[in-house]
């Protein structure tokens, strides 16, 4: 039997703590938790329902701001799109709605409708969405095709700075956050 790629002899040991061990892929950097180590769906859930993002909360529309700013610069009047992995108070398609450019919201968990990923769209948004994915290059991938030609893909993710500040770093404490970039 094979061995799962995480733990082929390629992948390295970057760092483990008391919860969780974490592998770099020499070949992308690429930092990421083990399946067998990742919450179960309802695990998942249950850490997002503490989430607190609101339309209505002026700091998180703020936060959000970073990624609607320059994408909207780059957008003609009207296009339509997605946020991927909007969570429980979708936020990023009220303001670009506000804006007049209409979107559509998928959450596995919270808007799980998945029609709207059968369509094409001028661009997708996934704002602190990549660190949650087990297989990130599979979701990029489609999501890539979901795009018209031309059409925009924008994330927002924490990076992995170095080895040394990554031991310290609060975005490994959270235990859906299973990549790192």
């Amino acid at each position: 039997m094979a061995l799962p790629a995480m733990y082929e002899p390629k992948n390295q040991l970057y760092h483990c703590d008391s919860r969780r061990d974490y592998y770099q892929c020499p070949c992308c950097q690429l930092v990421f938790v083990p399946p067998d180590q990742h919450l179960s769906a309802e695990q998942e859930k249950q850490e997002y329902d503490r989430h607190q993002n609101s339309p209505d909360d002026p700091g998180y529309r703020r936060f959000l701001s970073r990624l609607l700013t320059p994408l909207e610069a780059c957008l003609a009047p009207g296009a339509k799109g997605l946020d991927f992995g909007a969570g429980p108070g979708p936020t990023l398609s009220v303001m670009f709605a506000e804006l007049g450019y209409p979107m559509e919201v998928y959450d596995p968990f919270y808007a799980p409708e998945c029609q709207v990923l059968d369509r094409r769209y001028d661009f997708i948004t996934a704002t602190e969405v990549l660190e949650h994915l087990s297989s990130p290059q599979q979701v990029l991938a489609q999501l890539s095709e979901m795009l018209v030609p031309g059409g925009y893909l924008g994330v927002m993710t924490k990076r992995v700075k170095n080895h040394a500040a990554f031991a310290n770093w609060h975005y490994i404490q959270d235990p859906t956050h299973v990549v790192f970039f």
